[in-house]
């Protein structure tokens, strides 16, 4: 690009008028002399304001140093001097890309094509400024102009896969980085691009190799160690991707992106204070990010600060009324009336739907489906959840044949006989209560209701019982499994006890007791009971169709619940569930776990408090009964419930749905 800043108009006839001083300036630019250079320009002006050689090469050498806008200065008075130089139109081009200035890139480009269509460093310039202006069937366009002259011109092919990307046509993309890097396997943006199209598809390991590999070509590479981070999130090696967010950070200190990506690893990581001024060091560098208010109000929903986390997340939908995401975060938080503007944009947005990608046309549907439910029209809202839900199925790899399978063979593996056998081998501590079940049963409450406990600190959803599994892994072959875990010795079944007794308390070093609210816990019950006979488990129910029809209208964070997205696969899974849990009741002592109603909690708040008070042995604390009040992150769907007083609308919720809920109640044979 540089080149053609410097390139001299050919009808100049190589300027043989050059001075002796002029052609000294060209030689020191060339020697990689151009603090010097610009000073030989500097002396012409003084004596030749108006000497175009001058300013034309100054506009060179400001564009070489970086100081970009003195290069536009430079260059525009050039212009003015030789207003048809196509040279000087094309380096301010590149210019004003460099300065995000697209609408005048493009404008320069234009004039520079009307003359030239076959310059291929202004037809890629071209399709860059397109790009920049949310113009991408054009850019494409205009970069296949570039190619159908160098087929083979990896900038061009790199930037055509950008496009691709921004098109919605990821595999296009990715077949275009892998021609890329096939004619330059070195080609560190190529690699960059390549992992974000992966990690768009989810293939989030592929996307993690692909920044790997430019790092070892770049290792300075900002913007990999950044995108390197969004992977790690994407595979739940939160800790990983803040490192990586902090690398990046430490190399462009005032990226805004990488500062709300940093923000997001602390937020998941429950550092919410943290987080927080993440989000406002990136608004500050870039007070229009609209992403980063959406995220900074999503936050401040699960700290409970609703009116300032609902003005957050409208001031991100002012700044970019057509993210689907941002309505999706709004109707989170907030009911829709009739009427109501952001129900209208919604919906209007549905009319270009092949404009989005898969993941914002899936937040649409749910978005939806909650605001036509708000309103009433249960009809168009169920039929907006069928259509998300059916798009987010399509994303997922999920085995029910070997889902299924896993829960009987926990059944026959962990016998009554078995449970007698090991029967307080394990770690004796109290700390751990485990509440447990099918989601949306009601478990964030009677969290939100422990955690109001003096003595008791709220972990919500965690995962180190599974790492605690995975920790003995490494010795035992197969311990993942129902078969590894009943073969467990009891000095391996203490030793597993204390492993996670350590790991909550690392980070709740001070509390008597620590929840642990990862439902799906409810298949481990017998393992829990055996490493740590002392814990309390709870077990949260409620109605089978409101639990799935409430499962079925939201849209979980990750792939984590895959059985939740067909009616179907859902009412089978939640059979399954039940037949676990009686089993559970018939072979564990008594005791042991507290079984829960939703519809009798909220019905009874009082009795059914002192109920889970006195299973976790703790006294009564009149705090509980306000734990809407209770001040702490909590990241679930029923973020927004656990802050408000009990409700009883939501038992039975299924009945307005009932007329569209036939193949779920044939699943639940009911």
């Amino acid at each position: 690009m540089l080149s053609m800043i410097m390139k001299r108009p050919s009808q100049s006839k190589k300027q043989a008028e050059l001075s002796q001083g002029f052609q000294q300036a060209v030689e020191l630019f060339q020697q990689g002399r151009p603090d010097q250079a610009a000073a030989v320009c500097k002396a012409i002006l003084t004596s030749q304001p108006k000497n175009f050689d001058a300013l034309n090469l100054l506009g060179a050498i400001n564009y070489q140093l970086g100081q970009l806008t003195e290069s536009l200065n430079y260059l525009s008075a050039a212009l003015k001097l030789q207003p048809s130089n196509l040279t000087v139109l094309s380096a301010l081009g590149l210019v004003n890309m460099r300065l995000g200035h697209a609408a005048e890139a493009l404008k320069c480009s234009n004039k520079v094509l009307a003359f030239q269509p076959k310059n291929v460093e202004v037809l890629n310039n071209r399709g860059n400024a397109l790009m920049e202006l949310n113009r991408f069937g054009e850019a494409l366009v205009s970069f296949d102009k570039g190619l159908a002259l160098r087929p083979n011109e990896v900038g061009l092919l790199n930037n055509r896969g950008n496009a691709l990307r921004a098109l919605n046509r990821p595999d296009e993309a990715l077949a275009i980085y892998d021609r890329v890097l096939a004619l330059k396997p070195n080609f560190v943006e190529a690699l960059n691009n390549r992992g974000n199209v992966l990690a768009d598809l989810k293939r989030f390991e592929d996307a993690l190799t692909s920044y790997n590999k430019a790092l070892t070509f770049w290792p300075d590479y900002a913007e990999a160690h950044n995108n390197r981070g969004n992977a790690l999130l994407g595979l739940n090696r939160d800790e990983e991707a803040l490192a990586s967010f902090d690398k990046s950070l430490s190399l462009r200190p005032r990226d805004s992106h990488a500062l709300r990506n940093r923000g997001t690893a602390l937020t998941k990581l429950k550092r919410p204070e943290d987080a927080l001024k993440c989000y406002d060091t990136a608004l500050n560098l870039k007070p229009d990010y609209a992403e980063a208010y959406n995220d900074k109000g999503s936050l401040l929903i699960e700290l409970g600060q609703f009116s300032l986390g609902v003005e957050a997340i409208e001031t991100a939908i002012k700044l970019d009324r057509r993210k689907p995401s941002f309505y999706h975060s709004l109707v989170g938080c907030k009911r829709l009336i009739p009427g109501d503007p952001n129900l209208r944009m919604m919906e209007e947005l549905t009319k270009d739907m092949g404009s989005f990608t898969m993941d914002e046309r899936i937040e649409l549907h749910f978005g939806l489906g909650k605001a036509l439910a708000d309103i009433g029209d249960h009809e168009r809202s169920f039929q907006h959840l069928l259509d998300g839900n059916a798009l987010k199925r399509s994303q997922i790899v999920y085995d029910e044949s070997a889902t299924l399978d896993i829960l009987e063979r926990t059944q026959a593996i962990f016998t009554d006989e078995l449970i007698r056998s090991k029967k307080g081998r394990g770690d004796p501590s109290r700390v751990p209560i485990f509440i447990l079940g099918m989601p949306r049963s009601g478990s964030t409450l009677v969290e939100q209701i422990l955690a109001s406990h003096p003595k008791v600190a709220g972990a919500g959803e965690i995962d180190d019982l599974w790492k605690a599994i995975k920790g003995l892994n490494g010795a035992i072959k197969g311990i993942s499994s129902p078969e590894g875990l009943a073969r467990l010795s009891d000095e391996e079944f203490h030793q597993f006890g204390t492993n996670y007794v350590d790991r909550i308390r690392l980070t709740l070093p001070d509390a008597e007791h620590v929840t642990n609210k990862t439902l799906e816990n409810f298949r481990f019950i017998g393992l829990i009971h055996l490493a740590l006979p002392n814990a309390r488990i709870i077990h949260t129910r409620r109605d089978p169709i409101d639990t799935c029809l409430s499962c079925f209208s939201k849209l979980f964070v990750g792939n984590n619940l895959p059985f939740t997205y067909d009616l179907e696969e859902l009412g089978r899974y939640y059979r399954a569930y039940e037949a676990m849990m009686r089993h559970w009741r018939r072979i564990l002592p008594e005791n042991v776990m507290l079984e829960l109603r939703y519809e009798e909690v909220v019905a009874d708040l009082d009795g059914q408090t002192r109920r889970i008070l006195a299973h976790c042995d703790l006294e009564w604390d009149p705090r509980c009964l306000d734990f809407h009040r209770t001040e702490r992150q909590v990241r679930t769907a029923s973020k927004v419930q656990v802050r408000q007083p009990v409700y009883q609308s939501a038992v039975g919720r299924w009945r307005c749905y009932e007329p569209f809920l036939g193949p779920l109640l044939r699943a639940l044979e009911l």
